[in-house]
């Protein structure tokens, strides 16, 4: 009698490790991030109200100084954002990576946050812009918050998926310039004609149209990248027929 025996499939260990230089993301997202800090924040730093990007509204005298401070902490949060989404430095350096999270939480996002609260209140852009940076950072503070709770219950799962939420809320400052340059170029035809004139009306569109898209889209961007990454898991873990 000849028994026949279904041959074993090979062993499928772990995939292997990326080396640092074959994220082809991580330099440009920190070339990225330097520059756009190295634009925004000096006008901050000098003290100068004269010198804010953001018209300051007449009903909020200490307008200048909460939106200086929301730049200095956002770009705290952008620079060290860089560090911490970047896989290989997780993996060589925990230690640092868990004390750079705490930068970015306290140093960064949540005071940045709060200070964007304010900020967005108190915007000269109209409601539609206004309702849009409070949601901002709200998500912002809610995502970071939530993503360092779960560390500290050690869900590490959990922690990523909101870090990846907080990371794309941090960066969608840049988008929101992206998009308010692309309004700006694609209504100035229109200053005559649907907007009669009023720059004004026509600086209130676009920072609503920009504000809006700048976050939106980004965020969703990390939840499809996050829905991908854990259908292709699940589709590892069922068993081959």
């Amino acid at each position: 009698m000849t028994l026949t025996t279904t041959p074993a499939r090979p062993a499928t260990g772990p995939a292997p490790r990326r080396r640092w230089w074959r994220r082809p993301w991580v330099a440009p997202l920190a070339v990225v991030a330097i520059a756009f800090v190295a634009f925004s924040l000096p006008p901050y730093l000098s003290l100068d109200p004269a010198a804010s990007r953001v018209p300051a509204p007449e009903s909020f005298p200490p307008h200048f100084a909460v939106l200086s401070l929301h730049v200095v902490f956002g770009s705290v949060a952008m620079v060290t954002c860089c560090l911490q989404v970047w896989p290989w430095f997780r993996r060589r350096h925990p230690k640092a990576h868990r004390l750079l999270g705490r930068v970015y939480v306290f140093g960064g996002c949540l005071p940045g946050g709060a200070l964007g609260l304010v900020v967005g209140l108190a915007t000269p852009f109209g409601p539609v812009a206004r309702a849009s940076h409070v949601v901002l950072a709200l998500l912002w503070i809610g995502c970071t918050y939530a993503g360092w709770r779960m560390a500290r219950q050690r869900r590490y799962a959990d922690h990523r998926r909101w870090m990846v939420r907080s990371f794309a809320l941090t960066m969608s400052i840049v988008t929101n310039r992206l998009w308010g340059a692309v309004f700006t170029v694609a209504l100035w035809p229109q200053l005559g004609t649907t907007f009669h004139g009023d720059e004004a009306l026509l600086g209130s569109t676009v920072a609503a149209l920009s504000s809006w898209l700048g976050w939106v889209l980004p965020l969703l961007l990390a939840e499809w990248w996050l829905e991908r990454g854990d259908a292709a898991r699940r589709r590892r873990r069922v068993p081959a027929p």
